[in-house]
């Protein structure tokens, strides 16, 4: 019946837009700069190796690229499958209705609410989050189920001081003083409000650009060189030894995606109950070297576009001599300065090409 048609799918544009989004280093206002150097490279399929938010892979589906989506974390993966692989399913809004209610015949787990007190949400919202992820996870179109964790995600990030899972800090939304960050507005503003928006946003993204695009949930050392093209974008240590751990930012998110197992996954001696760390070769001035030397090795037959800041370590220069050792012609395109939230410095943001 037309009066059960969803409000979401009536309003889909006929252009794709991309998500709004506040994941720590997206590369969404790069995104066009970046085509614009690479538009010129003949390559058909198209590997973004450290995909995060998958705005770069996005990018490259409008243009009618094969992409292959790759995260290591399994919620980015999830992401991946719903704003990438995802080629033609929305979620309506009957369907959104849903999980928003008791199901007769789910008794339903407290698990967050137990665990997670006054850490991140409050006692109401957490009782919220239990009931949604746990609907969530009955639901069998792995499309539709992607979209409502896309949606998930992002009401959890845009609810966090910060947009972070690093510290225990629910009191900074809580209290009643002057601040000189963050919007109290939106971190109150009810997770099911926010919920219907970013179900709305995936849906807007939803296209098919006639090509069988992928999300695949990979360390990128396992992934076969088999494609045209690899973007790289890995994650970012700066010129003082400091790293950025997207597993440590948002381990909330990654606990939600394995819900049944989460308990096990648990540091309990960390004061914001974070997953238990996994080694990372990117997170480590001792092993980034040769880390980037073993993908370069890796992808060596490939062309190469590789998103950088003008202070990393290795520097660029260190990088673009193990290109060079590699037998590839390198080319460096700079942006212009750029302030990254939470950052002191002004760096600029670099591409190095290497074909």
């Amino acid at each position: 019946m037309a009066s059960q048609l969803s409000l979401f799918t009536e309003c889909i544009p006929t252009v794709a837009k991309f998500p709004s989004t506040r994941y720590q280093g997206s590369k969404q206002k790069f995104v066009d700069w970046i085509w614009e150097c690479i538009k010129d490279i003949p390559f058909h399929s198209a590997l973004d190796a450290f995909g995060g938010t998958g705005s770069v892979s996005f990018r490259l589906k409008e243009e009618g690229k094969q992409v292959i989506y790759n995260d290591i974390l399994p919620f980015n993966h999830i992401i991946g499958k719903a704003l990438i692989e995802n080629k033609d399913t929305y979620l309506n809004e009957t369907e959104v209705n849903n999980l928003f209610r008791k199901q007769n015949d789910i008794v339903y787990p407290d698990f967050i609410e137990r665990t997670f007190k006054d850490i991140y949400f409050t006692d109401e919202e957490n009782r919220w989050l239990d009931m949604v992820s746990t609907n969530i996870r009955r639901v069998n179109d792995p499309y539709k189920q992607a979209i409502a964790y896309f949606a998930l995600f992002q009401s959890c990030i845009i609810k966090r001081p910060y947009n972070l899972f690093h510290r225990r800090n629910l009191y900074v939304r809580l209290q009643e003083v002057e601040r000189s960050f963050g919007n109290k507005k939106t971190w109150d503003t009810p997770f099911e409000v926010h919920f219907r928006k970013f179900v709305e946003e995936a849906n807007n993204a939803v296209f098919n650009n006639g090509e069988q695009c992928r999300s695949i949930n990979y360390n990128i050392f396992d992934v076969e060189p088999i494609y045209d093209f690899v973007y790289i974008d890995t994650p970012y240590l700066n010129d003082s030894g400091v790293g950025v751990d997207y597993a440590d930012f948002y381990h909330f998110l990654n606990g939600l995606v394995d819900y049944d197992n989460w308990n096990t996954q648990i540091d309990y001696k960390s004061k914001h109950l974070r997953l238990f760390r996994q080694p990372n070769v990117w997170n480590d001035s001792a092993t980034i070297h040769q880390a980037f030397e073993q993908l370069f090795t890796q992808f060596r037959h490939t062309t190469m576009a590789i998103s950088y800041r003008s202070n990393g370590i290795p520097t660029i220069n260190e990088l673009v001599d193990i290109l060079e050792k590699l037998g590839k012609s390198v080319k460096i395109h700079q942006s212009g300065d750029i302030k990254y939230v939470l950052s002191t410095k002004q760096t600029n943001e670099v591409l190095i090409v290497a074909q």
